[in-house]
């Protein structure tokens, strides 16, 4: 019996039986069929797809399940939600399809945020229609038809309840949090990120949805939806790139190993290894870019996305004409092993 994807989850359901979120303490990928032969025999799995929503009564089943194959962490996860009231699902994706259920597309946001899979290695087609917004709140998520009344009883009993957003994304690291990472305000990283061992986010980094960083990294600015930044490369304060939701239409701008985008610069066109963008210029695919040679001397005007994915690259804007130009960089190794000497 084949598996791409398994989780036993906890989440939260208004009052009218939508779900609103589900955690999954430990999900799985590519579980071997050992494991799902003994869970199907529990919960009465028969393939596919599916989203079970369990009893109480049935995660002692699904415990004798989990020894059985002697999978103690998930075990060990059974014992810790009996007794619980609130709602237990157990997702079991067969296949990567497109996500049919909200407890699907959480599913699938914490393989990305466990570092399970990478960016652009899930299918999250039709995500947002399943998603919905929610008020993420000090007392967790609450339907936004239900805020006002639970604001005003948290206020008859003397306490404020804390709405911290209103969005489709919970911050990841109420969800997961890799290993090896530090993070300067944990709000600005959304659940669905990859955040690569030995990164860095400072207070105004931020990371979006299936995206993210592969390895050391220092992020002052913005990760947009989709966008995938290359070990050894840093985002300055302030700097921004294009996202495909934000005007990068299909193509997946990326950033490669080694690079350096300025402060207040911006990228929308995949960039190559040992790259850098001046800080405070903005780079599109559609940019008239300036070729210069090794004497300075242009040779070519070019759309930069031309360049996509060339490395050894420096783009920066003539501060008297003020056209972009890019050169051969020669200084981006040497910079970044600086920068990262004590991340």
């Amino acid at each position: 019996m084949s598996n791409f994807a398994f989780g036993l989850g906890i989440g939260t359901k208004s009052a009218t039986g939508q779900w609103l979120e589900v955690y999954y303490y430990a999900p799985l990928l590519n579980a071997d069929d050992a494991l799902i032969q003994a869970v199907a025999k529990a919960v009465n799995y028969t393939g596919g797809n599916q989203t079970l929503e369990l009893a109480e009564s049935q995660l002692k089943h699904l415990e004798a399940a989990f020894l059985s194959v002697e999978n103690e962490q998930q075990a060990e996860l059974t014992e810790i939600l009996e007794g619980t009231q609130q709602p237990l699902v157990l997702c079991i994706l067969e296949t990567d399809a497109e996500p049919q259920s909200t407890p699907e597309v959480y599913l699938k946001l914490s393989l990305l945020s466990n570092r399970l899979v990478k960016p652009h290695g899930v299918n999250l087609t039709g995500m947002f229609g399943l998603l919905p917004n929610v008020a993420w709140t000090s007392e967790g998520a609450i339907a936004l038809d239900e805020l006002a009344k639970r604001q005003l009883s948290a206020r008859a009993q003397g306490r404020v309840l804390d709405v911290i957003s209103v969005d489709k994304f919970p911050k990841m690291t109420n969800y997961a949090v890799p290993a090896g990472v530090r993070i300067g305000d944990a709000s600005r990283i959304r659940l669905g990120a990859y955040v690569g061992e030995g990164t860095t986010v400072m207070h105004e980094g931020f990371i979006n949805f299936n995206a993210g960083t592969l390895g050391v990294s220092m992020v002052e600015g913005r990760i947009s939806a989709g966008v995938v930044v290359g070990n050894g490369s840093d985002l300055g304060g302030g700097c921004s790139t294009m996202g495909t939701l934000s005007g990068g239409n299909n193509v997946v701008i990326s950033v490669g190993e080694n690079c350096l985008i300025g402060a207040n610069a911006g990228l929308g066109l995949p960039l190559g290894d040992r790259c850098t963008v001046e800080a405070g210029l903005y780079v599109t695919g559609g940019s008239k870019v300036t070729v210069l040679d090794d004497q300075n001397q242009a040779v070519a005007i070019v759309k930069a996305a031309e360049l996509a994915g060339k490395p050894d690259l420096l783009f920066r804007r003539n501060s008297q004409n003020g056209q972009i130009e890019v050169k051969t960089n020669r200084s981006a190794i040497e910079l970044n092993a600086e920068l990262h000497k004590h991340n």
